[in-house]
């Protein structure tokens, strides 16, 4: 049959080519074309003359259990289709678009089974998939805590030891992003949780799985599809965002991008990690050494970062100079040096020497030791060569952390620093397509529509702090966005709140993590959302923290109650009613589980007050009952309340249960990130 197809287009294509014989003459140029015709008609009926199936579907994949299970395809115009799944039988017709849908009948959990699908009258002809389980299959989707791996995480090595879990399934949707939407994903397959498998799985989602298929003892499947520093935009359909004022422009401007600007951003992508890694103009062998004359720098305090530095915003590699006295009564063979907190990638150098390179400020230490063939008494050069990126740069506070040491004496090398801009060539600008509006949704979203769910595990909103107030909007509409797109009812959506992050302060503060927090928990009004408030499981000095068992266990926590209706108490206590009482303000709670306390039987910490000048001021708390007293002698006459209200609070209350009091304000006044 398929050789007929071929002999009648080839006919066919004698009549296409005719024309552009009399355009070239060489009989050369004449056949280059006409096989070209050829071979795209040949493509063409090979493709179509045969079912296929999404990549989504594999052999070990996990099919939704108690629903009509939804599987798709491509195949001739007009075939029908059939699909076998243990003894049932399930057939459809393929339409004028060559796609073909249809549905297997509801499974309880269990299996393994084998899915056949062919086209009816070619049953020679067949896809099979083996060791298909039924059971609960969630989506997790998101950003870099969502993607971080089982491996980068908190005991990953007696974890993933013990990671024997046949009945948990992993798909990880490669990445890829699209300017329309796609029929199908750039890649993946599914794998079975073992040892091996489990180590580049999302550690939130494996830790979630885990807990669920140990309390209900059904197959579960998870469909990652991330992308670390996405925004929630790129996760988005074109439709949805051109619906809000906010996208609407970003989205229509997207029209001017087209498929080859993605391939000259992957080209300057790799000239511009190839610069952050590796000193140009041979810097690194000139500006290092103590002869060197750095008059014409400018001088710098350090510590301090980009955003409260004498430095102009800049992206792109920054050269630091110190002279250090070294006393005589120093023990060489014992130096050590400690850099504090850098902010972004550095290298360092002692008199022209490296010390190290190319390091990350994710590091957990930046402590170094100095051979003592580096270093002599007297007058030293210290040099950095840093990366300032995205807004960041420079070493972080306390300055007592930056200094060198014999073991016995400290020399600081906080202080008057000298740097230099523009020795390197200018880093090239990178667009960075894949956080475009609706990119991500359309390769990597839209492909695996409508895969059967049992519901959603978000952890994001990261890259949306700066404008903080306008994911009040944007999260809910991609949240219904996905809910239609998936025709699957109002399924559990589940997601992660902000942790706590950067440097402590004691003072209120504005903050722009505190707003997406907010952002968040306004989300709960959209129905049948569950918020894990991970206030108590952020780290000070990276973005990602590693405690991502705590993280996936109270989203199990969720799911136990939201999806699998257990009766339990799932979160923490979330911001009721407040009234004012003279110089005291009242605050009461729903979800308060067995009563209010503190983790460290200490008062109630981080609450600020304010009176109607809107200045906020410490104040003290009291438990009464399963509400809170808060005053402060500052504050005669209060009007609002905010509970930790800063990046990084170090809060202590809870419920009885453990879970943290969920982050509030009482009041509405104008954020900063409300433009």
């Amino acid at each position: 049959m398929k050789r007929a197809l071929v002999q009648a287009f080839t006919k066919e294509s004698d009549n296409l080519t005719c024309e552009f014989y009399t355009t070239f003459k060489n009989n050369h140029y004449r056949m280059k074309i006409k096989l070209s015709i050829l071979l795209l008609f040949i493509l063409h009926i090979a493709i179509f003359a045969q079912v296929s199936m999404p990549k989504v579907f594999s052999s070990h994949m996990v099919l939704q259990r108690d629903m009509e299970i939804p599987i798709w395809g491509n195949a001739p115009v007009g075939t029908e289709i059939t699909a076998r799944f243990g003894s049932t039988e399930a057939k459809g017709i393929t339409g004028e678009n060559g796609k073909w849908m249809l549905h297997l009948p509801k499974f309880n959990a269990g299996g393994p089974y084998k899915l056949v699908i062919y086209q009816t009258e070619k049953p020679e002809q067949k896809i099979e998939f083996d060791d298909v389980l039924v059971g609960d299959v969630w989506l997790a989707s998101g950003q870099s805590n969502m993607e971080l791996q089982v491996q980068e995480a908190k005991d990953a090595r007696a974890q993933i030891k013990q990671a024997n879990y046949p009945n948990i399934r992993f798909f990880f949707v490669s990445h890829n992003k699209s300017v329309k939407p796609e029929a199908d994903i750039l890649g993946g397959s599914w794998q079975v949780c073992d040892s091996i498998n489990v180590k580049t799985a999302s550690a939130v989602a494996y830790y979630f799985a885990r807990k669920i298929h140990t309390d209900i003892n059904v197959p579960i499947g998870i469909l990652q599809a991330t992308w670390g520093g996405s925004p929630v935009e790129a996760w988005t359909s074109k439709e949805m965002l051109l619906s809000s004022p906010i996208t609407h422009d970003k989205v229509i401007a997207n029209d001017t991008v087209i498929s080859t600007h993605f391939l000259k951003d992957s080209l300057d992508l790799i000239k511009f990690w190839d610069i952050v890694y590796h000193p140009k103009n041979k810097m690194e062998k000139i500006v290092t050494q103590p002869s060197y004359d750095d008059t014409k720098w400018v001088e710098v305090n350090m510590p301090s970062i980009l955003k409260t530095s004498d430095i102009t915003y800049y992206e792109g590699m920054i050269w630091l100079r110190k002279m250090i006295e070294i006393p005589s009564n120093f023990n060489k063979k014992n130096m050590t040096l400690n850099l504090g907190h850098p902010e972004m990638n550095y290298s360092v150098y002692i008199n022209g020497n490296e010390i190290c390179k190319t390091v990350w400020n994710a590091n957990l230490n930046h402590t170094y030791t100095i051979p003592a063939k580096f270093i002599h008494n007297g007058k030293n050069i210290l040099s950095v060569r840093m990366a300032y990126l995205w807004g960041g740069g420079g070493f972080n506070p306390p300055a007592q952390e930056m200094y060198i040491s014999d073991g016995n004496s400290k020399i600081s090398i906080a202080g008057k620093w000298k740097y230099r801009k523009e020795l390197e060539p200018t880093l090239p600008k990178i667009r960075n397509y894949q956080y475009y509006p609706t990119f991500l949704y359309n390769a990597m979203i839209h492909p695996i529509l409508p895969y059967g769910l049992k519901g959603f595990l978000w952890y994001q909103g990261e890259a949306n702090d700066t404008l903080a107030y306008n994911y009040r909007t944007l999260f809910p509409i991609m949240i219904n966005d996905w809910r239609i797109r998936w025709q699957q009812g109002y399924l559990p959506f589940l997601y992660v709140q902000l942790p706590n992050y950067k440097k402590q302060q004691s003072e209120p503060m504005e903050s722009e993590w505190a707003e997406l927090r907010e952002a968040q928990t306004m989300t709960l009004a959209q129905p049948n959302t569950g918020m894990v408030c991970t206030i108590d499981l952020g780290d000070a000095k990276t973005i990602h923290p590693t405690n991502k068992q705590d993280v996936g266990f109270r989203l199990a926590l969720l799911a136990d109650k939201m999806a699998y209706q257990k009766d339990i108490i799932a979160s923490g206590p979330l911001f009721s009613n407040y009234k004012v009482e003279g110089n005291m303000i009242r605050i009461s709670f729903f979800g308060i589980g067995s009563g209010l306390k503190t983790k460290d039987n200490l008062s109630p910490c981080e609450f600020t007050i304010s009176g109607t000048d809107k200045k906020f001021y410490n104040a003290t708390a009291q438990i009464i009952g399963n509400e809170l007293i808060i005053s402060s002698e500052k504050v005669p006459n209060p009007v609002a309340v905010r509970y930790a209200w800063s990046d990084n609070p170090d809060c202590n209350l809870i419920n009885v249960e453990g879970f943290p009091v969920i982050p509030f304000r009482t009041d509405a006044w104008k954020g900063i990130t409300q433009k």
